[in-house]
């Protein structure tokens, strides 16, 4: 009989993004190693990326409960005059957007009033439906996933009453994240939300984080044990598309791209190159394939690129796995923010395995750098170092002339989506005491 998981988390299909991701691989590979999930999620959720093709993903006969919620970014859109459909990234802040003073109110409310995020009012009565449906259909573990950190909360509540082996998972810091302190919190909610943290990852029997750096930092806020299981790819997708590389030389990013994700250093090194006259003018087109920021398109315009610039937009998970594949050179950049060292994003590891090399901008002593150099799959660019990029996108128009432009990835194996997934099974066989 296959032993049960319980798995909390806001984002489910069919919200998008790499979050959602997480948990969809999960639960889509839970049940080769004897774990049969059932997943918790919400009835009517607000989300900022929508991507319906990833509910394919999702095994038959997967249980998925849903508790309707009171959203308060309906009441936010009101109140700053936003309309109805814009769409709320709970994580704003971090982009670097010049907020307005109605937005300045906003923030305060939310760091202060809404503890520990804008979903809080759905803690309770997620809960209590929880409590009743595990009377009576009890399970051997449960995890829950934040990003939103109310999720833990329900958990939390759960675990007072029913006293069950319990995995935190952080795809994101808490009090640690770097727009922390941009919330513009009193000392009374500062110390809630950090209180409401420490009791959390006292409580659970496990924490699990997707980087090394993340959970050394927890260490100042707890004992519990922390494992570090990282995002990855997924081979189905890999095998599933047979690649033909562009015939341009084509240099594609793939994700969200705001203020603090803004490759001016590679704005910089086009231009220069392009006052050149340098032959790779003639060959060169850069893809961003997401919904890219103002701030962005105004920076490409500064820097008079308009012409070699393709904003492709937003497409679903399948599309965008095909505009990697077919990259001449992939483009990663880690925000430049205060914690840019912890700051792992998913699409690192679909990159690792598309074989085709990635220029990574971020900090040289970072996770993502660690991965990237160990792997041997491309370059860690400083912010700054635009002769280092220049000199990098020189060499690899060369080896693009000569059909030689190649990712000679390494050890990959390890961020398998499968497995990942059987090393969650073996820390869920260990907290359960059940092999």
């Amino acid at each position: 009989m296959p032993k049960r998981v319980l798995i909390i988390t806001y984002y489910w299909p069919p919200a998008g993004g790499g979050g959602v991701q997480r948990w969809v691989k999960f639960v889509k590979y839970l049940r080769d190693f004897g774990w049969e999930p059932i997943v918790f999620t919400v009835e009517n959720g607000d989300y900022p990326i929508l991507d319906p093709t990833l509910i394919e993903e999702v095994p038959d006969n997967i249980e998925v409960i849903k508790q309707a919620i009171i959203e308060p970014y309906t009441w936010y859109r009101k109140f700053t005059g936003k309309s109805k459909d814009s769409k709320i990234d709970a994580n704003f802040l971090s982009q670097g957007k010049k907020l307005s003073f109605l937005d300045k109110l906003a923030v305060w409310i939310r760091g202060n009033m809404f503890i520990p995020d804008a979903r809080i009012l759905w803690v309770r009565p997620s809960a209590k439906t929880l409590i009743q449906y595990l009377a009576n259909h009890p399970v051997d573990a449960m995890i829950s996933t934040g990003p939103p950190h109310s999720c833990h909360l329900i958990a939390s509540h759960i675990k007072t009453k029913i006293d069950i082996p319990w995995i935190v998972d952080y795809r994101d810091p808490w009090t640690q994240i770097d727009y922390f302190d941009d919330l513009r919190l009193t000392y009374f909610a500062r110390k809630r939300h950090q209180n409401l943290e420490k009791h959390v990852l006292n409580q659970c029997n496990r924490i699990v984080c997707i980087g090394k750096t993340m959970a050394s930092d927890l260490k100042s806020i707890t004992n519990t044990k922390t494992t570090v299981i990282t995002n990855g790819y997924d081979e189905s997708d890999i095998i599933s598309l047979q690649t033909v590389l562009d015939k341009k030389f084509t240099i594609t990013y793939i994700g969200t791209m705001n203020a603090s994700r803004n490759p001016e250093i590679l704005w910089k090194a086009i231009q220069k190159l392009k006052s050149e006259k340098h032959e790779m003018m003639s060959d060169i087109s850069i893809n961003l394939v997401g919904n890219p920021e103002a701030i962005i398109k105004q920076s490409i315009t500064a820097y008079g690129l308009d012409h070699l610039v393709n904003l492709v937009g937003y497409v679903n998970h399948g599309e965008a796995i095909k505009y990697q594949n077919s990259a001449q050179l992939l483009l990663l950049i880690i925000n430049k923010t205060t914690n840019n060292k912890s700051i792992l994003t998913g699409k690192i590891f679909e990159y690792l395995a598309s074989g085709r090399p990635i220029i990574c901008i971020g900090p040289k002593d970072g996770d993502a750098a660690e991965i990237i150099n160990s792997s041997a799959s491309g370059v860690m660019i400083e912010y700054e170092d635009t002769e280092q990029l220049i000199s990098y996108l020189k060499l690899s128009y060369d080896l693009y002339l000569n059909h030689k432009l190649t990712n000679q990835s390494k050890g990959i194996e390890m961020y398998s989506r499968r497995n990942l997934t059987g090393k969650l099974a073996d820390i869920l066989n260990e907290i359960s005491g059940k092999l």
